[in-house]
């Protein structure tokens, strides 16, 4: 073991478009000694901010689908590097603190002692909101904004389903795209009003962008037999009806994953 204690950073890498992540992110990967990279962080970060002589481990997660590293095994790797005296960067697509598992990789670094820091980066939230030109709390159209996920029909309770169908919020629902008639069933049953409307954006600030959009009444028609890349980030409410008027960027019409090109050249080069 190195006599000089080594360090973790956790932090964002933005929601997709490499020019998203922030400079201190970026001067950070450059003095790094070891970079641990989630499965959502641009191919093009990691070429042009991660120097050659960097070791690059890719402990990307799948959630349902596809080969993902256990948690346990990501807090190993960043205990033993930084005990060997390393810079560790455990980069995450997006912001370190919205469903990224940050507190997990807390608690270990801080039941083994070990020094870290959090660099902030831009959610996916907000990039999907910004590059789908859906303003996620414009006036007079949301009183505010909340950040949910139904991957498993157990997360969310009968009595805050209640809740979300009808509030003024903007409503945005992380790693729910397959369970989005679920989502749409629930907040209909409960009673949301069709001035809602519902935007799916599939991969989200990058090249392949596409942004799908429908009334919330009729979302079943308008999306069906639709299967959505990954990721897609679910919009909900008023607001996203000023997508028509907003939208800046057109969709790609490609469902390539953008970042399945960065997982196979790290899988090659470990």
């Amino acid at each position: 073991m190195s006599s000089t204690q080594g360090k973790v950073i956790l932090a964002g890498a933005g929601p997709g478009d490499p020019e998203l992540i922030s400079v201190k992110a970026a001067r950070c990967l450059q003095k790094a000694d070891i970079v641990l990279t989630d499965r959502l962080v641009s191919p093009e970060i990691l070429k042009e901010y991660v120097p050659e002589h960097i070791e690059i481990i890719y402990v990307g997660k799948e959630g349902r689908r596809g080969v993902s590293t256990p948690q346990k095994t990501i807090n190993q790797l960043m205990i033993q590097y930084a005990r060997e005296g390393k810079l560790v960067v455990r980069l995450k697509g997006g912001d370190v603190s919205v469903f990224s598992n940050i507190l997990d990789e807390l608690q270990t670094l801080i039941e083994n002692h070990i020094p870290y820091e959090i660099i902030p980066g831009i959610s996916a939230a907000l990039g999907a909101a910004a590059y789908a030109g859906i303003p996620l709390t414009a006036r007079n159209y949301a009183l505010g904004v909340r950040f949910l996920t139904y991957y498993k029909e157990n997360v969310v309770t009968d009595q805050y389903w209640a809740e979300l169908a009808n509030t003024d919020d903007t409503l945005v629902f992380y790693m729910s795209s397959e369970t989005l008639d679920a989502v749409v069933d629930q907040l209909r049953k409960n009673g949301i009003t069709s001035d809602k409307y519902i935007a799916v954006v599939e991969q989200a600030t990058t090249i392949n962008q596409n942004v799908y959009v429908a009334n919330i009444s009729n979302h079943k028609k308008e999306f069906e037999g639709k299967k959505f890349s990954s990721p897609s980030l679910v919009i909900i409410g008023k607001v996203v009806a000023l997508h028509e008027q907003f939208a800046w960027l057109r969709n790609s019409n490609s469902h390539e994953s953008y970042f399945q090109g960065a997982v196979k050249e790290l899988e090659e080069s470990i």
